[in-house]
């Protein structure tokens, strides 16, 4: 609002009592076209006071009626020639302030938003920009600013040029690119965009760069918080972009998986072995599994018996120890991209169902007694080591069939209950 308004202009269109009008009045030129000029303005719904004034400025004489048509050329041209505005727009601007067209408002912002998209250099993060959900998360870290989207930008990609990684840690990449070594922590507007675009190529990416991926959820039985379980998901995803986060907790647990023999001394046989984050990353082992069966479990119970019944005999074993953290996905892809064939086994329940998906899904692993007919053969034959099925509903993306048979017969089996059928395939002998 104009400081100096015309007494003129206040008696014709100014107080409270004509802000309403005011209102409607500045609706129209916000609303006009992007190219189109205001040539006309109906106004309807007028009381008696609104009518007169305009009226007053068009001026006729006042009538009983509650809407007009104003010409705003003929209009315009008359509040020039009284000196009291340069135009209707001006009136409204110098009694209200400026006023905002939408539509080039829009055109502006929309500019200088594909403007910080075409500015970035990394092609993955130009892919995840071109998608709705990584532009959302890009405007929600730089809270609507696009001078601050470009920064995080530029500071992304300068990350991303550098990866993958080779195991180096997550602190010391963020202090060598950005020069804070907490650039890169959780939360931080960098990291979540490095994470995001290395996310886009997992599968369920939409899911993925939401944060919302259901199937690294932890078993219910873990009661384990949502802060721990969305830190996993954060490990895991800079794991498979060699930075190492946390690297020596859960470290994978496997039993005679074979290697190179210039290091067969790494691990002896027959006996249950852990390999941390930072070792598999830093050292990767020269796994010989070409061709070859590697069998996983989910329980570590399974390990412990498959070791003290086969011991230096058994098959190739592995363990995620539930849902798989960072370790034990990069075993397992490690283990795939050498060839392996993956044959997994879980707890018949819906955690157990869900972990297999992830399995299958991530590493390619088949189904190892895993099935209906496995399913339905230890209920008939050992009813005594079921349990009441309970939690959320997962349906088995390897056998549709399963997740109705559990439904129908509504017990879980735990993976400990059936070592001994499990047992006569890992005989390695």
């Amino acid at each position: 609002m104009s400081d100096r308004v015309d007494p003129r202009l206040q008696r014709l269109l100014g107080g409270d009592h004509l802000g309403s009008l005011r209102k409607r009045l500045r609706q129209r030129f916000e609303r006009a076209p992007l190219e189109g000029a205001v040539d006309q303005i109906r106004v309807v719904g007028l009381n008696p006071e609104e009518h007169a004034a305009l009226a007053a400025l068009l001026g006729r004489a006042p009538r009983r009626s509650k809407s007009l048509l104003i010409d705003v050329h003929r209009l315009d041209a008359s509040l020039r020639n009284s000196g009291v505005a340069a135009s209707l727009r001006d009136a409204l601007e110098k009694l209200d302030g400026p006023i905002l067209h939408l539509a080039g408002s829009r055109l502006r912002l929309q500019t200088l938003w594909s403007d910080v998209v075409d500015g970035c250099s990394h092609s993955g993060l130009v892919r995840l920009l071109l998608t709705p959900e990584g532009i959302g998360l890009l405007k929600r870290l730089a809270r609507q600013d696009p001078a601050a989207a470009a920064d995080l930008c530029r500071r992304a990609g300068e990350v991303l040029r550098h990866l993958p990684g080779k195991g180096m840690t997550r602190a010391q990449l963020a202090a060598d690119v950005l020069g804070d070594a907490h650039a890169l922590d959780n939360g931080r507007g960098a990291a979540a965009l490095v994470l995001a675009v290395w996310r886009q190529s997992a599968p369920d990416a939409a899911a993925s760069i939401a944060g919302e991926d259901e199937e690294t959820v932890p078993k219910s039985g873990d009661n384990v918080p949502g802060p721990v379980a969305d830190g996993e998901r954060i490990r895991d995803t800079w794991a498979r972009a060699g930075v190492l986060v946390n690297e020596l907790a859960r470290p994978a647990l496997f039993l005679n998986l074979p290697t190179n023999r210039t290091e067969s001394h790494r691990w002896p046989a027959g006996e249950p072995a852990f390999a941390s984050l930072r070792s598999l990353l830093r050292s990767p082992p020269r796994w010989d599994v070409a061709g070859r069966d590697v069998y996983v479990c989910e329980n570590p119970n399974l390990l412990a018996i498959a070791a003290d019944r086969w011991g230096a005999d058994c098959a190739p074993l592995v363990c995620t120890d539930g849902m798989p953290a960072a370790a034990q996905r990069c075993l397992l892809a490690q283990l795939a991209l050498g060839g392996a064939r993956l044959r997994y086994h879980g707890d018949f329940d819906w955690p157990g169902l869900r972990i297999g998906n992830q399995v299958m899904r991530e590493h390619r692993a088949e189904p190892w007694r895993f099935g209906t007919v496995d399913y339905i053969a230890a209920v008939r034959t050992a009813p005594s080591l079921a349990h009441p099925l309970e939690g959320k509903v997962a349906e088995a993306s390897w056998d549709g069939a399963l997740t109705l048979a559990m439904r129908e017969h509504r017990v879980a089996i735990a993976e400990e209950a059936l070592a001994a059928s499990l047992l006569q395939d890992l005989d390695d002998r």
